[in-house]
This record gives structure tokens, sequence and C-alpha cells, in this order.
């Protein structure tokens, strides 16, 4: 690649950038570029993503220290590409366990499909409290401030930015706000952002938990009940603990956490047995609340993963859609601060992240459904099983359940338009390694073309040999083919249209 490194120092010919440092104290000065309200794994992720353009960026999580609880999460295809993308990956293999890329559509049991189109066709199944601290730390490395103990209370924003207050009296100041602050999201309230959707009718119990009985007894168990209630398990998780999934109907409070007692009582009323579970790892409880923010944006404001969208556990996608929302939102964030986002770069935030999530809280509802009990959805489902043997139906399922399928609307064109490249072989190596500083990438075989005074944005690689059946393909930051072609004048077109006028 020849393209220099996006450098560090602000523009000066960009109004949207202050020249003063970290140091300033005067609110007319903004102090941050970015503030984000939430340290999980959605705001670390976008904090990282824009440091890697040189944004000044606070985050800001009202917890003084890093959730305890010890969940197992999975991180689906299209997350663990974003992670090797980023070189990321290496780290959490050391922490995760990889398994087959299957059985997530309302737990119905069934193989992988054969040659799914991704160089990382498996789930990673790693603790959250690890993915939270990885990403943390990556985004420390690349100079992200995080103050603990630190709650948004109130701001106001105007046309220069947003002040913000914080519960303990004090003001910082930024030019843009994004909400991460989860499913009770404190900045899409002050927003007065509408948040519609379907309460939950029904909740569950989850934990991890030793046992005192036999796996095989267990798995006799299991196995009869789960005929009929797809909304109980005890899966071995090493270690000598289980996974412990029961209905909690007649469970006192839901704002008040399980007990240890509640498991057992649940678990003798579901099995007539407790399995003599005990020396809990972590307990909590979910229900089946599925809402969507109207609205990703209000100004200089932003919202992002559970403070936009909150839906049931099911298949596992909650995580995965917060990190890849911000991967779409980070880079064009920076390019709006850095001052060369082309007009209404911003607003494709929304566009493209929306439906998505539509699509998601739509499967939930669906895998929800088929996880009832009545003889209506027990049907439905013996069904759908029975079609999931069917390679087809299978992929398409799990091709959504693991984000590979999305497609963003770019208009008319090639299938590949719009949806992510896969880790192709390259000269170089490998394609995901050549993107890990979030640019733009031109990867073009016919040896012809240039990215010219994008060339700050965009890097170029020229490689015959790449493993692709079309001429050049034009990669966003986030891995997404915004053009296919092999005409210069075609490619500055897309290269204006989302990488802005060019330098020179």
């Amino acid at each position: 690649m020849h393209s220099p490194q996006f450098t560090a120092e602000p523009s000066a010919t960009d109004p949207d950038r202050d020249t003063d440092t970290d140091t300033a104290t005067d609110l007319d000065t903004v102090t941050f570029d970015v503030i984000i309200a939430g340290c999980g794994p959605t705001g670390a992720m976008l904090a990282a993503e824009l440091r890697l353009h040189d944004v000044r960026v606070l985050v800001l999580e009202k917890e003084t220290e890093p959730a305890s609880l010890v969940r197992i999460v999975g991180l689906h295809i299209r997350s663990v590409e974003l992670m090797a993308m980023r070189g990321l990956l290496d780290r959490l293999l050391e922490h995760g366990r990889r398994r087959p890329a299957a059985g997530f559509f309302a737990a119905i049991d069934k193989p992988a499909p054969k040659c799914l189109d991704s160089a990382h066709a498996y789930l990673l199944g790693i603790p959250q409290p690890v993915v939270v601290r990885l990403l943390e730390e990556h985004a420390i490395e690349l100079g992200a401030q995080v103050r603990r103990g630190c709650a948004v209370a109130g701001f106001e924003q105007d046309d220069e930015g947003v002040t913000v207050d914080l519960a303990d009296g004090e003001q910082v100041r930024s030019r843009y706000l994004v909400g991460c602050d989860g499913g009770r999201s404190t900045v899409r309230k002050l927003l007065g952002v509408g948040f519609p959707g379907e309460p939950s009718r029904t909740e569950t119990l989850m934990g991890e938990m030793e046992v005192g009985v036999p796996q095989e007894e267990i798995a006799a168990k299991v196995a009869e009940i789960g005929e009929t209630d797809k909304r109980f398990w005890l899966r071995p998780f090493g270690g000598g603990a289980y996974s412990v999934v029961v209905p909690a109907e007649g469970i006192g409070d839901r704002a008040e956490p399980p007990t240890l007692q509640d498991f057992r009582q649940q678990l003798r009323a579901v099995a007539g047995t407790d399995f003599g579970v005990h020396s809990p790892r972590w307990l909590s409880r979910f229900g089946d609340a599925t809402r969507l923010a109207e609205r990703y944006r209000v100004g200089r404001a932003l919202l992002a993963g559970d403070a936009a969208h909150i839906h049931p556990p099911v298949g596992g996608q909650g995580l995965n859609l917060g990190v890849q929302d911000a991967f779409n939102l980070g880079w064009k964030l920076a390019a709006q601060i850095r001052g060369w986002a082309p007009e209404a770069l911003l607003d494709t935030y929304q566009a493209e992240r929306h439906p998505v999530a539509e699509d998601v809280l739509d499967n939930t509802r669906a895998q929800m459904e088929l996880h009832s009990t009545e003889p209506g959805p027990q049907a439905l489902r013996r069904l759908l099983t029975e079609l999931m043997d069917f390679d087809e139906v299978n992929r398409y399922l799990i091709e959504k359940i693991t984000a590979i399928a999305v497609r963003y609307d770019f208009g008319e064109g090639p299938d590949l338009l719009g949806r992510r490249l896969r880790d192709i072989d390259v000269k170089q190596g490998h394609l995901y390694g050549l993107l890990h500083r979030g640019r733009g990438l031109l990867l073009d075989r016919t040896e012809r073309l240039t990215v010219g005074g994008w060339s700050d944005r965009v890097d170029h690689l020229s490689d015959p040999t790449a493993a692709l059946d079309v001429p050049c393909v034009l990669l966003r930051p986030d891995g997404h083919v915004a053009w296919i072609g092999d005409d210069q004048r075609d490619l500055d077109d897309h290269l204006t249209r989302w990488f802005g006028r060019p330098a020179n």
C-alpha cells in the first residue's frame, strides 16, 4: 500500500475541528469531538473506531467497576470478521472457544451449512467481561479517555456542539454525543426519541452454576422436557459449570435480581428436581420485550446498540448487532468531524442500520413464537425443522443470524454491491490485514486505477492475483463493497460519493 497514513493533525480547512487541546475548560471551546455514554461492547468499539481517525473521544461509564458476572456470549461470523479487520481477533481467540456455526435459529439442532462464505465460519464463545475489557483496552491504547463512575444526567445541544451534564454536577463539552447506554438509555429518553414495540410477555431465568448430579441424568431429563419446552436447558460449560435456562413464571418482582433459590424452585416445578444446583457464577433474568428507536439521530446526538434496539436473546444477536452499529457509525462520524464527509453521509447510518435492526427484531419475534409450548407454534416448529434439512433453508437462516447476509442499498448493481467482502487471499496475505487502520481500500486487479486525491482516506492495492471474480472493488472502512468496475471516471464518482472531495 502506497497511501500515507491518515495523520493526527486537524485540517486547517476543517470548520468542525478545534485546534485547541483537551485541556480547554471554557464551555465555548469544544474539549472533545465525541462523548460516548456507556462503555459496553458498543461504546468501547465505537471509541476505538473513532480514535483510528484521531477523533478526541471521552467515554462516560456510570458503573465504577466493570461487570463481574461471567456470562458467556457468542461472537457470530460477521463480528468475528470485523475483529479480524481491526487486528483484534488473535486477542479474542486466546480467551474464547470456536464452535460450529449451527443451531442458532430457535435452537433447532441442525448442522452448519456447507461452505459458508467466510474465512471465519464459526461461533466464538467468550465471556462477555473479556470482550468488554479487550475492546476497552483497545480504545485506550488508541488514545480514548474512559471515565468510570460518571453518569449522564442531562445535555443541551446547539449549532456547535453538545454540553453534557454529569450526575456530580460537572459539565463537559463535545461536538457530538452518542448514547451507547443500554436499553434504558438516558440519552434516548432525554432526546425524546420514541421506543415503540412490545413489552415483555414471558420471563426467563438464565445463569451459570454447578450441579450435584451426574451428567447422564441431566442429559436424559433435558432431552425429555426439551421435546415440548424450548425455554429449558442445562448445558455443560466447562470447569464443572452448567448454563441453566428455565421459565421464570411465578417468580417475584422482575426488577429484583433472581436468587439461587429461585432457580431451584423453578427447576423443581419444570423438571421435578433441582439437580443439586449450587455455586452460581452469575444469575440473571430476561424478558422478550422488543423495541426499536424511531430515530437514530437527533442533531448532534446519536444512538447505537441497545440504546437503539432491544430484543430477546434468542439467536445471540444483541451484542453482535451493537458492535456492528459501531463499525458502521465510527468512520462516518469521524469523516464528519475531520471535515471530509460528503453531504448526508452521517444520515446513512440510520438508513443502513435501522432496517438491519428491524430484521433482527422480526427474526427474534419468530424464534420466540417457535419456543412456545402451544400446539400451533409447536406444529410450525416441527415443519421448520423439516424444512431446515434443505441446505438452502438452513443456510438462509444461519446467514441471517450471523449477519453475513446483510446488504446495504447502494443502488443498482451486481449482487456483491453493498455486501461485505469475505477475507480473501491477496498478495500481501489476507484482505482483512489491510483494513486495520479503518480506511477505505481500492482492490485493483487491473493495475490501471488510482485513488488520486483520496489517498489520505483510501488505500490502494494493485493485485491481479487477488481472489476476486470482478475487476476491482472499492471497500468502505467497514468492509462493505461500495463500487465494482474498472473505469477510472466511474471510480472517481464513487470515491466522491463515499469519501468526499479529493484533497487536491
